[in-house]
């Protein structure tokens, strides 16, 4: 597939021209690009610190409380905003130059987590602040996913947008454990604190290691009704429309599997450490998946199998009727994991889609969707398991997964030949 001429700006083209000598030599490439390298190490400083302040915040509710549901709620705080955020903010993101709009979300939400920290700061102004840093999220991965396709050219923006999620990915595993050993030795406020210094080396990071490109679009009037214009324009564009639900649908059906761990796990008798690896085999599996597709297949050879893999991603959840062991359940999982691949080729296939001036607020669109839909399944999925045995719900989420996957794949493949939409359109 041809790149797209807009996927790069034109004051930087000769270092684009230099990166796409570069475009079939894998991940190694990617962190050739110096600006690249601040991303990355922002944003593995900024996931691990949210990571760690959902942690650290979640026990110092329970220990101000004593009650479950309102730990919880700490939780749900990382979910509920996402849709608000990313239909009435999501403009920000093409209104301002991108460095500005990172680097004052970072300190934002230093600053929110900075005022958690006081032991003065009410129960309720707990949550409005959690409240608020979950509300700037969308925002800030919307933009930075904008950034990558002004910084990596053609083949390079899917490699970096791989590197990113893995860190997502991982982040989950090792950021709730590395959470959970440093409180054994901090108080909740002081790894709050600490929490507050990741953000801030994020934005030194953004500030220092990326340069100022101007905003993609101009415009004045009341920044919530734009983004709410943006947002129907977006959906209004039928290929745009069947590649946000692809990426929306599949990951609502796979956290059910996750939301369904603890009750399988007890139920197979294989108590915590039948837990743990219920959790961490989709990820794992995502992880190597991406890897290996990002590692040993060209950009067309990733697009040829982005349908095929999405088509089958969820029949290994199906397979959990025949109600298998932990260990198969487990290998069920990676395979799941594994065949997210897809997600490669649908990079592509959505910087293309979109036009280059509103490019921002579809990132932000797309993570809001993503985000929200998930809460709802992990929510839908406790809900059911609390009426019938876990193994069920999970084969339950892998047949109607694919049911819908069908669907969704039929509109992606009738939109295939439908031209980009033009920022003339917008």
């Amino acid at each position: 597939m041809a790149e797209p001429s807009s996927t790069t700006e034109s004051p930087d083209a000769p270092a684009a021209a230099r990166s796409r000598a570069r475009v079939n030599a894998g991940y190694g490439a990617v962190f050739v690009v110096k600006e690249f390298r601040a991303i990355f190490a922002a944003h593995v400083l900024s996931m691990l610190g949210g990571v760690f302040a959902d942690a650290s915040l979640a026990v110092l509710v329970f220990q101000r409380t004593g009650s479950a549901p309102l730990t919880a709620l700490v939780f749900a705080l990382g979910f509920l905003p996402y849709a608000l955020s990313g239909i009435l903010l999501s403009g920000i993101a093409d209104r301002y130059p991108a460095r500005r709009v990172l680097v004052a979300c970072d300190l934002l939400s230093a600053g929110c987590v900075t005022l958690m920290a006081v032991p003065a700061t009410p129960l309720a102004a707990l949550f409005v602040l959690r409240f608020a840093v979950s509300m700037m999220s969308p925002l800030f991965t919307g933009t930075r996913a904008a950034s990558l396709a002004d910084i990596l050219p053609g083949d390079l923006y899917v490699l970096g947008r791989s590197l990113v999620r893995m860190v997502s990915q991982g982040s989950q595993i090792i950021g709730y454990g590395l959470g959970g050993l440093a409180l054994v030795w901090l108080s909740p406020r002081t790894a709050l604190y600490v929490t507050v210094g990741t953000f801030l080396g994020s934005a030194l990071l953004l500030r220092l290691g990326t340069r100022g490109r101007p905003a993609r679009a101009s415009g004045g009037g009341a920044m919530m009704r734009a983004s709410i214009a943006s947002t129907r324009r977006l959906l209004a564009v039928p290929r745009v429309r069947a590649l946000l639900l692809m990426w929306w649908i599949p990951p609502m059906f796979f956290i059910v599997a996750e939301g369904t761990a603890a009750p399988f796990a007890d139920a197979a008798g294989a108590g915590s450490v039948g837990f743990g690896l219920f959790m961490a085999a989709m990820p794992a599996g995502t992880a190597v998946g991406e890897v290996l597709a990002g590692a040993l297949l060209g950009a067309a050879a990733r697009e040829r199998i982005a349908l095929p893999l999405a088509a089958g991603s969820m029949l290994p959840m199906a397979a959990f009727a025949v109600h298998p062991p932990l260990s198969l359940a487990v290998a069920l999982l990676v395979l799941t994991g594994l065949c997210a691949a897809y997600t490669l080729g649908m990079d592509q296939w959505f910087v293309q889609a979109v036009p280059a001036a509103m490019r921002g607020s579809a990132m932000s669109l797309l993570g809001a969707g993503l985000m929200t839909l998930q809460g709802l399944g992990v929510a839908a999925g406790g809900a059911i398991a609390a009426l019938v045995p876990p193994y069920a719900v999970i084969c339950g989420a892998g047949a109607a997964g694919t049911a819908c996957m069908f669907a969704i794949l039929r509109s992606v493949r009738a939109t295939r030949t439908t031209a980009p939409a033009t920022d003339a359109e917008t």
